[in-house]
């Protein structure tokens, strides 16, 4: 009787067990065409379209080719043309790099204006000096790498921060570290508006023409920078700047729709970016690879809050405000623009609330927060947790870290931004803060035009709250508004069609693909 019993009760466990499983796998089935996590998709192209390359060692750099297994497939492609001047690249950083004989003769000569018309022959260098928060940093990079790609000169980059902790090394067989033993490693810090060898600052001094040989110069192209810095976006002062063979540059700031604007530059860039509003998309994606460290931050987050999801939702919070902390005004400016939009579903009212509908689907809807403060997200989980929505579907809030402060330059905290911006650029639709380089980045990484927060006035919620963007691509926050050659004042925003005043900040420049749709 008891032998009888035990194998009633084993083979109920069995296939209670059976049907347990049965039930997971469908629930995995019904998200695999939805999550786009690691476990649930095999990568679809590894090299994104070309834009890399099999040369690296895998492990080394996780993120490199892991990143397709996190994302749908693009439907921005990069032109063959820009794949080919991506090569061309590699090819010249391995012959100029550090390390090199043609690195070593370029260094020997540096400080020697007298040789500077013998340069040549030589290779050419763009030594890139980090300031300011992470966004500003990116965004300084990919610019300066892009007009590294337009001038055929080789990037190198400041070592000394912690460069090497947020990403991998982007090209093969080579480095972009700038030697710890570069002969002005001991001036960088110093060059500033005033030095001697500003570019801008000897034009205002007219210590510099066409005939003037030097062997470097320093370009401020920083935040608050004067006019006679903004000529750098002149044709005029780029035909002198071509001469030098090395360049120090200080940047924080996305410059590329300026780059538009030069003559001998537009030709170039619209044969390299086809569909004019790729720019930071395309670039980000092949400079930008998180190390492994950061990667493991955004995987681990990705897979345990947004991987299960049918629908994943970005919002990122950014206040530039005298009052810190949590401000009441832009807790109902995000609710009225989510909702309003359509993003987010309002609470049900008090009959659907006592109305039980099994037929509905339940959706499962991720909301990603990020922000220096807990408690946007915790009201976002506190509406939801109190009242069915009116759509029926369950929303998840989720935010990585709440560091209450920007804390510039610490590792960590850089890393945790780093992983967070990425895991922004992996949801479907995306909200950003006005001004915010955290928010471009994300919608650049992730090829995505968001829904942009209209900055407060008078501690109030702005109606309408927010505008969808006319492109992915970052806004150019400071730049320049008037153009070169006219004698009378040109608005930059409307000398040509694909390059507009941004949605946030009016006197900024942002490049825009199809401006007759907009």
């Amino acid at each position: 009787m008891k032998k009888k019993l035990m194998t009633t009760v084993v083979t109920s466990i069995v296939l209670w067990s059976v049907m347990l499983f049965s039930n997971i796998f469908k629930h995995q089935l019904l998200h695999a065409d939805t999550n786009g996590s690691k476990d649930s998709e095999k990568p679809r192209d590894k090299l994104l379209g070309g834009l890399l390359t099999a040369d690296f060692d895998e492990d080394s750099c996780l993120s490199r080719y892991q990143s397709s297994l996190y994302r749908k497939a693009s439907q921005y492609n990069p032109s063959q043309y820009l794949i080919s001047k991506l090569r061309n690249y590699e090819m010249l950083h391995k012959r100029c790099g550090p390390g090199t004989e043609a690195y070593k003769s370029a260094k020997e000569r540096l400080g020697q204006d007298e040789l500077a018309r013998s340069y040549s022959e030589l290779c050419k260098y763009i030594v890139w000096v980090p300031l300011s928060g992470l966004g500003n940093r990116v965004l300084g990079l990919a610019s300066l790498f892009l007009y590294a790609l337009l001038t055929e000169r080789v990037i190198l980059v400041d070592q000394r921060s912690h460069l090497t902790d947020l990403f991998c090394e982007p090209f093969p067989g080579t480095s972009w570290l700038l030697p710890l033993d570069f002969p002005l490693m001991d001036q960088l810090d110093s060059y500033n508006q005033e030095h001697e060898r500003c570019y801008g600052t000897m034009l205002k001094k007219h210590a510099i023409n066409s005939t003037t040989t030097l062997s470097h110069l320093y370009i401020h192209l920083f935040s608050g920078y004067r006019d006679h810095d903004k000529t750098f976006f002149c044709e005029a002062e780029q035909t002198l700047i071509r001469k030098v063979p090395w360049l120090v540059v200080k940047s924080n700031l996305y410059f590329v729709p300026s780059l538009w604007l030069i003559p001998s530059f537009q030709t170039e860039l619209i044969k390299l970016f086809p569909q004019k509003d790729t720019v930071f998309y395309n670039l980000a994606r092949y400079l930008l690879h998180p190390s492994n460290q950061v990667w493991g931050m955004v995987t681990r987050s990705y897979n345990a809050y947004l991987a299960r999801a049918d629908e994943r939702l970005g919002i990122q919070v950014r206040v530039f405000s005298r009052r810190a902390g949590y401000l009441q005004h832009v807790m109902d400016q995000i609710v009225a623009c989510t909702q309003r939009e359509k993003l987010l579903p309002e609470a049900a009212t008090q009959e659907e609330s006592q109305v039980t509908n099994t037929s509905r689907s339940q959706k499962l809807k991720s909301v990603l927060v990020t922000s220096l403060y807990p408690e946007y997200s915790d009201n976002l989980k506190r509406m939801f947790w109190e009242r069915p929505t009116s759509t029926g579907e369950i929303i998840q809030v989720y935010q990585p870290s709440e560091e209450m402060f920007q804390q510039t330059d610490k590792k960590l905290h850089d890393q945790k931004a780093l992983a967070e911006m990425y895991l922004l650029s992996l949801t479907d639709k995306l909200v950003t803060s006005a001004w915010s380089t955290f928010g471009y980045i994300a919608q650049g990484l992730g090829g995505i035009k968001p829904w942009i927060l209209y900055k407060p006035e008078n501690n109030t919620a702005p109606d309408p709250p927010c505008v969808r963007a006319m492109s992915m691509e970052p806004c150019f926050l400071r730049a320049p508004l008037y153009g070169c050659e006219s004698k009378t004042a040109t608005d930059t925003g409307k000398l040509v069609p694909f390059v507009r005043h941004c949605e946030d900040w009016i006197p900024g420049l942002k490049l825009v693909d199809a401006p007759d749709k907009l």
